[in-house]
């Protein structure tokens, strides 16, 4: 496993959404399209994930208002490995926790459409 992901595998680390805006109707937007961007601040390490909608949880969470918690989770290839990203967001000031999950071929192929 790549030094990176083993890093990011370890334990929780903190994450922020960014993009294209900071904003909680920007993330929404973004979790409505399935793909979202996940910053690991510690690492300065930002990846696109497709969102695995089944693993993901926004009953906690209030867009309108920016208050409460998302859950998010979904794959991505990082540096050769194949991992699952999970993320837990405070909608307040799109600041959490998260870190990676090493995955194999075929649970990566369901959440990703890999045929």
């Amino acid at each position: 496993m790549n030094e990176l992901v083993e890093r990011l595998s370890r334990n929780d680390h903190p994450v922020e959404v960014n993009r294209p805006d900071k904003t909680p109707a920007s993330l929404k937007s973004r979790i409505d399209l399935g793909y979202i961007h996940v910053l690991f601040s510690d690492t300065g390490t930002e990846i696109g994930i497709q969102l695995d909608k089944k693993k993901c949880d926004l009953t906690k969470a209030n867009f309108e208002k920016a208050s409460g918690k998302v859950h998010l989770e979904g794959c991505i290839t990082l540096n050769y490995d194949k991992v699952r990203c999970i993320a837990d967001i405070n909608l307040k000031d799109l600041k959490g926790t998260g870190h990676l999950q090493p995955v194999d071929e075929a649970e990566y192929a369901s959440i990703v459409n890999v045929k």
